[in-house]
C-alpha cells in the first residue's frame, strides 16, 4: 500500500500588512476576548475578564465563541467582534 505524505503547512501567498498600533493603555477600552472552544477555555476567559477590569480599568468586555477551535472564526463572530467596535481582541485557548 502507497504512503500519502501530506504537508500541514498553509502555503497560501497572503498580502503584507502592517501591524495594528499598540494601545496605550486599557482603561476605558473595549476588549473582545474570542473563545476558540476548546475545553477550559472559558474559565481562562472568565479569570482573564476580571482582570482586565479590576488591574486595568478595561470600560467592557464583548465575549465571542467560534463554534469549533478546528477551522477559523466564522464571518458571523468576526462581525459580532467588529460591531461591538472593540479596541482590541484577545484569542485565547486551554486544554
Amino acid at each position: 500500500m502507497p504512503i500519502t505524505l501530506v504537508n500541514p503547512l498553509n502555503e497560501t501567498i497572503r498580502e503584507a500588512r502592517n501591524a495594528a498600533s499598540k494601545l496605550g493603555t486599557l482603561s476605558g477600552k473595549t476588549i473582545g476576548l474570542l473563545d476558540i472552544s476548546k475545553p477550559g477555555g472559558s474559565v481562562f476567559l472568565d479569570r482573564l475578564e476580571s482582570l482586565l477590569r479590576e488591574r486595568h480599568g478595561v470600560a467592557s468586555v464583548v465575549r465571542a465563541m467560534k463554534p469549533t477551535f478546528t477551522k477559523p472564526a466564522p464571518e458571523a463572530v468576526i462581525g459580532q467582534l467588529l460591531a461591538a467596535r472593540c479596541d482590541a481582541v484577545i484569542e485565547a485557548l486551554a486544554d
